[in-house]
């Protein structure tokens, strides 16, 4: 046997009998408390997304815990928790599927220590929309959490994303056209000859058009809890919905034509607070993916300094 080979077959007993005498503190038994959660939070992976825009792989920021019965063990096998995650979504597409049996692995190999596992996972979904009449598009951003719990063999899936979108005051608007009537009502008088001409001209003039309704970027939050039995993630069916319900969803590519049709979609739906939250209330009351939901519309007025919010729920959530 040549000295290398010596050398290598040293090394390698090292290692087998170093790794077998490998003290494990954690698990030392104790009279310690019980503790509802332990684990590790900001844990950065690349996940696989399946959704209408293909197999995206994101950056995602990962937290996950088990609970730690009282005297069980001193702590938790955290380097489990961590393999079991690379493991798991590594190469799948994240599906609610996959998530609980995540959470199923993470009670396995605490067999004795726990009986409820969580994992939170965080990242941007990024979905490409059309213009709204130049034929052009852009990518959209929208913040996504999902939170999947297992606890007691109760299985959960909660998602959390958010929709921007543009409101138009409806008081503000009414005001605006009490203004511009009036404007008129002077420009016109009762006595004055009115062709269709003139009046076009007018409406078309900066005269025409002297006060208009505020308006300003505002925020969704909406988060759901997945009905059982679902084999995906709905992330653009949900998102879609939202901005379908909402009706003015801001833009990624603009050319002058979509702005115009960006300010009709404006002015056929002015909307309090109130009325955007009522409007999700609606169609998550009835939405068959959904079990419960919690939504918080928030208005950046652009009158006010401060926001105007608004929120609606159902208990299930």
């Amino acid at each position: 046997m040549s000295s290398d080979q010596h050398r290598d077959r040293a090394a390698s007993v090292f290692v087998e009998e170093a790794s077998s005498a490998l003290p494990d503190v954690a698990a030392a038994p104790g009279a310690s408390a019980a503790l509802d959660w332990v684990g590790m939070d900001a844990i950065d992976l690349p996940l696989r997304i399946a959704d209408t825009a293909g197999d995206l792989r994101v950056p995602a920021r990962v937290a996950v815990a088990v609970d730690l019965a009282a005297g069980a063990s001193r702590g938790i096998h955290m380097s489990r928790l961590y393999t079991a995650l690379d493991a798991a979504v590594a190469e799948r597409p994240l599906t609610p599927g996959v998530l609980e049996a995540l959470l199923r692995e993470f009670l396995a190999s605490h067999a004795g220590l726990s009986t409820r596992a969580r994992v939170r996972i965080g990242f941007d979904h990024f979905l490409r929309r059309p213009a709204l009449a130049s034929g052009h598009s852009g990518w959209r951003r929208y913040p996504v959490r999902l939170s999947a719990t297992l606890l007691r063999e109760r299985y959960a899936l909660d998602v959390d994303f958010e929709v921007v979108y543009s409101s138009t005051c409806p008081a503000s608007t009414a005001l605006a056209r009490q203004l511009v009537a009036a404007d008129f009502a002077r420009a016109f008088p009762p006595d004055a000859p009115l062709s269709r001409d003139a009046a076009l001209r007018w409406l078309e003039g900066e005269q025409g058009m002297r006060a208009t309704p505020h308006s300003q970027r505002s925020t969704a939050a909406i988060g759901v809890r997945l009905a059982p039995g679902i084999d995906h993630l709905p992330l653009a069916r949900l998102i879609d919905a939202a901005e379908a319900v909402l009706a003015t969803p801001v833009q990624a590519a603009v050319k002058r034509i979509d702005e115009q049709a960006f300010a009709r979609a404006n002015g056929e739906n002015p909307m309090f607070c109130e009325d955007a939250a009522r409007r999700l209330q609606s169609w998550l009351t009835t939405e068959p993916l959904v079990r419960g939901f919690h939504v918080r519309v928030a208005h950046h007025e652009s009158l006010h300094a401060h926001d105007a919010v608004a929120e609606a729920g159902s208990e299930a959530r």
